[in-house]
């Protein structure tokens, strides 16, 4: 690790664009250097934006070691942390080691398609399972292989923790306390009707539980989403969902406490 580089990443607002400028020449005052080209060997990454600008950073980064701080110049601002008026004073407790290091865990799917070929695909959010242009999708749904229910609606929604905030609380599902080690399975909806049998409302489930997915016989295209990034597929065998050993560590001020942050975003 180098601890004198400093990765910053922004989206293309000119706020941001502005913000960049002054974060860069506050700690180059202080001996760092800094860069928009993602380096292993930064000791932070300094995403610049809203949630999406953040989300889009770790992705591209490909989920790193490296501790991440999020600065916010956009709405909701859920993962950034500062405000560009607040950063100088961050800046001086961040030198001074006074902040908190908020493990965020990710989810995995891996595709197994029917020729034995498996995709894996990483979301900090969330991971969706959904049929053909949004249209009824019919899965079978397993617990750590015990077939929980044959499901029938637009799709599932798998989230850890740190994402029940996200896509997930739109569609009604629980907001969890990123310490608690969950996977929420959240329906999308779902139908209930004599001939159909679905849950409505999200299933928690301890961390270290898998869910299987089987797409029914009908299903010819199913449709993968990690945070937003769409793939598709044919011949799918199998989808196995779970919490994942990656983890991003979030860079949080030292009386940082997420029921505040919820109250003052939702409630």
């Amino acid at each position: 690790m180098n601890k004198k580089l400093i990765n910053v990443f922004t989206n293309d607002m000119p706020a941001s664009k502005d913000a960049m400028v002054h974060i860069r020449e506050k700690f180059n005052e202080f001996g760092y250097s800094v860069t928009t080209e993602f380096s292993p060997h930064a000791s932070l990454i300094i995403c610049i934006g809203g949630d999406g600008a953040f989300i889009k950073a770790v992705h591209n980064c490909g989920f790193p070691d490296v501790p991440f701080l999020g600065v916010n110049t956009g709405h909701l601002g859920f993962f950034e942390e500062i405000t560009l008026e607040e950063f100088d004073a961050f800046l001086l407790d961040y030198l001074s080691g006074r902040y908190t290091i908020q493990p965020l865990n990710t989810v995995n799917a891996t595709v197994i398609t029917k020729d034995g070929s498996e995709y894996h695909h990483t979301g900090l959010n969330e991971v969706v399972i959904r049929g053909r242009q949004s249209s009824t999708v019919h899965l079978g749904l397993c617990i750590d292989n015990i077939l929980i229910q044959k499901f029938t609606g637009d799709g599932i929604l798998c989230a850890p923790s740190s994402g029940s905030t996200a896509y997930n609380y739109s569609l009604g599902g629980a907001i969890v306390d990123p310490r608690l080690d969950s996977l929420q399975l959240t329906p999308i909806a779902p139908i209930n009707t004599n001939a159909y049998r679905s849950f409505t409302s999200s299933l928690m489930l301890p961390s270290e539980k898998t869910i299987e997915v089987t797409p029914e016989e009908r299903e010819r295209n199913i449709y993968v989403f990690n945070d937003g990034y769409e793939t598709g597929y044919t011949d799918v065998a199998r989808i196995n969902i779970r919490v994942s050993d990656t983890t991003i560590n979030l860079i949080r001020r030292h009386d940082y406490d997420f029921w505040s942050k919820v109250k003052s975003k939702f409630l």
